[in-house]
């Protein structure tokens, strides 16, 4: 297994203490602060991101983009994703209705990519994709840090707002670019 591949590894990896420091936001916990937690899981969450950055750039430098790579790398950034946004309606800092529109875009491409591998067909994600993700991944960094005010409360809203307007333009655009698939015949 090459190094981009490990990385992505990582990032679901990280997955697990995310949402442990995430979710102790909320509860009361005696042996670590509520504070303490979120900067944790905010930490954990900002290292899991650059490991999205690093792999992909690595793999593309040293030529080492694998199949598992394409598949695995845009799945790892789902788990990331959406398991933030399904603690952050646990949390009450995002609307359900945004999560939902965010996972049934998971849903849906998931699909669409297991018919293209069906069909023995590896489909990497697209640029709009990869803005959605970039833009989502801001998102929870800010709705993560929880800084109080009116600034920081419109950023939230106009990163929530962008992260749904992007997921529906990347889901039209991934299904569109790709829409050959869904032609294909099965040997």
């Amino acid at each position: 297994m090459n190094l981009p591949n490990k990385l992505t590894l990582i990032r679901v990896i990280l997955i697990v203490p995310f949402v442990a420091f995430l979710m102790m936001d909320c509860k009361d916990v005696t042996f670590i602060s509520q504070d303490v937690a979120r900067y944790a899981a905010l930490a954990i969450f900002i290292l899991a991101s650059l490991t999205d950055l690093a792999d992909g750039k690595i793999a593309r430098k040293y030529h080492m983009v694998t199949n598992f790579g394409k598949f695995m790398d845009p799945l790892a950034d789902k788990l990331l994703v959406c398991s933030a946004l399904i603690c952050f309606v646990s949390l009450d800092r995002i609307p359900l209705w945004v999560v939902l529109v965010i996972i049934a875009r998971e849903f849906i491409i998931s699909g669409f990519r297991l018919v293209a591998a069906d069909n023995g067909i590896v489909i990497a994600a697209g640029i709009w994709g990869k803005w959605k993700t970039a833009v989502q991944m801001a998102m929870v960094i800010v709705l993560i840090a929880n800084i109080p005010g009116t600034f920081f409360y419109v950023v939230e809203q106009i990163l929530i707002y962008a992260s749904v307007i992007l997921t529906i333009i990347s889901l039209v655009d991934y299904i569109w670019n790709n829409r050959s698939v869904l032609s294909e015949r099965s040997n």
